[in-house]
């Protein structure tokens, strides 16, 4: 079960990050008339989006994924990649504003298509270039470290499962929370949790870069 709930947990520290798929959420939620179920179906778009990512992923990866040297090169850049979104994640609770006031999320902050919330949850996605990155560097060395392919059904199925539940557990709550009408976050709190997820994506990432080297997948 490890790698579903390393799984869980790096999707998890990336959801809770504000980010464009967070706002359209509770914009979502706030203007859709179930806006209770954003989301869910902002969540359903976006792990659309990522299986297909993570099968083109596979039939790419699967004619360089017997070398070494490029597996290991991969896993390090994962684990650096990882590093340094924590410290953006922590520079950020340091250096910009707390979203305090959820009214304030109008259709101006929302870039892009505003309508429904599965084709949003793919659109948004796809439209966030940190979204390609993560899953360049940081997904791809989760793959790689944890043996996930087409021969191992079992850790494609726990690694993809994890990976959504992470998203699931915090857009989904959300959606709710905001359409049953608390419109405003704690943002000491809120501080505390994204600090607590830069602090667990920097010893992550270490550890994935020392992993790969120590006890490389081949």
């Amino acid at each position: 079960m490890e790698i579903f709930i390393v799984s869980f947990l790096v999707a998890l520290t990336g959801a809770l990050s504000p980010g464009p798929v967070l706002t359209f959420t509770i914009y979502r939620a706030l203007k859709s008339e179930r806006g209770y179920m954003a989301g869910l179906w902002i969540t359903l778009g976006h792990a659309t989006l990522e299986f297909g990512f993570i099968i083109a992923l596979l039939l790419g990866a699967s004619l360089f994924f017997q070398n070494i040297v490029v597996l290991t090169i991969i896993g390090i850049l994962g684990g650096i990649f990882l590093v340094l979104f924590g410290v953006v994640v922590i520079h950020d609770v340091y250096n910009n504003p707390m979203v305090k006031d959820l009214d304030n999320i109008e259709a101006e902050s929302i870039k892009g298509f505003k309508g429904n919330s599965f084709i949003g949850g793919i659109i948004v996605s796809l439209s966030n270039p940190f979204w390609t990155l993560w899953w360049a560097a940081i997904g791809l060395s989760l793959m790689i470290n944890y043996a996930v392919s087409f021969q191992k059904p079992l850790q494609l199925f726990l690694f993809f499962i994890g990976h959504e539940l992470g998203d699931l557990v915090w857009f989904w709550p959300i959606s709710l929370f905001v359409y049953l009408g608390g419109r405003t976050l704690n943002a000491k709190i809120y501080k505390w949790i994204l600090i607590g997820c830069g602090v667990f994506m920097i010893g992550f990432g270490i550890y994935l870069g020392l992993k790969i080297i120590l006890f490389p997948p081949l």
